[in-house]
């Protein structure tokens, strides 16, 4: 062989299966294949027991189910497998898990990684804690976990760490000092975090009843927090009978809802050509009749009347006298 011949074989590139198989066209360009998803039993997965999420709301995971008897499963989950154990434990994706197995499915496509505890519980963490679906207290939980284990890092650098505001960290935060009842209405679904924090700083057995009475009568945020602040002003309240509390806490609601229509409802102020007339009408009415003329009961009417009267004439004039408006 020549010297040419020999150096066209070296430079001949060689093709391998991938390279035959590859996609050529103009779509393929800027892209990367990934790793496939595999089928995998769900008999043969399991939740990892360190996942932060611990609460699943069943009619979400309903709806979810019956979206996968439909569609199916559209995005895999995310798995390590466990050599020792001969099972593969769940790194995301649980909640289409456990919806499929609802919808019946024997088997769900699955991405197989390898990562290291650390690094797949912070990737949890994480992930969990920028859910706006997860309850507050599942993710106040995530962020304790997430600052052990960062070396006990500062509530600052866990914010920073997760991209959420420190204000926000600490409402979240907030949320566990609550009682449990006041924690299981927000575990399912029944009160949202921003409901709970008029709460903060009220005794207890106000937190609770309060709570419930927000629950059963789906008040509004700005009623919750106009209850809260006529309850902070009221603290002996909180040792009265629940029973009682409840009946009291409804008067409350229906006094600030009357309250609030009024402030809503603007009084209709007569035409000043009006209200001149009738002061005028009155003052010939009282030139026109002699108070010596009536009996005693007349009398007695019309000094009831122009009693009633005095008040509202000596504000007007105190307030035009100084030039001011009439309130």
């Amino acid at each position: 062989m020549s010297e040419v011949t020999a150096a066209r074989t070296t430079r001949r590139r060689r093709f391998t299966v991938d390279d035959l198989l590859a996609d050529t066209s103009p779509q393929a360009r800027g892209t990367r294949e990934l790793a496939e998803a595999r089928e995998i039993a769900i008999d043969r997965i399991e939740p990892d027991p360190e996942q932060p999420r611990r609460s699943f709301d069943a009619e979400r995971l309903e709806e979810l189910a019956a979206s996968i008897r439909l569609q199916g499963v559209l995005q895999p989950i995310a798995v390590r497998y466990d050599a020792a154990r001969d099972r593969y434990v769940i790194i995301h994706g649980e909640r289409r898990w456990r919806a499929a197995q609802l919808a019946g499915l024997t088997a769900i496509p699955a991405i197989v990684r390898e990562v290291s505890q650390e690094q797949r519980l912070i990737q949890q963490l994480m992930e969990n804690i920028l859910r706006e679906d997860l309850n507050a207290l599942d993710r106040a939980a995530a962020l304790r976990r997430l600052k052990q284990q960062l070396g006990d890092a500062s509530w600052e650098q866990v914010a920073e760490a997760v991209g959420i505001k420190r204000s926000r960290l600490f409402q979240l935060l907030a949320t566990e000092k609550l009682p449990e009842p006041v924690q299981e209405a927000i575990r399912r679904g029944r009160l949202s975090e921003k409901q709970t924090r008029p709460l903060h700083g009220l005794p207890e057995p106000l937190q609770v009843a309060l709570a419930q009475l927000a629950e059963g009568e789906r008040l509004a945020q700005a009623e919750i927090e106009r209850l809260a602040r006529a309850l902070r002003a009221s603290p002996e309240l909180a040792t009265v009978p629940p029973a009682e509390l409840s009946a009291r806490l409804r008067v409350l609601v229906q006094e600030a809802s009357t309250a609030s229509r009024r402030r809503r409802t603007p009084r209709a102020s007569p035409p000043v050509s009006e209200l001149v007339a009738a002061v005028e009408r009155v003052r010939q009415l009282l030139e026109m009749i002699d108070p010596r003329a009536l009996d005693d009961a007349e009398q007695q009417v019309v000094a009831e009347a122009v009693q009633r009267l005095g008040p509202a004439l000596r504000r007007w004039r105190a307030v035009l006298q100084r030039g001011d408006s009439v309130v």
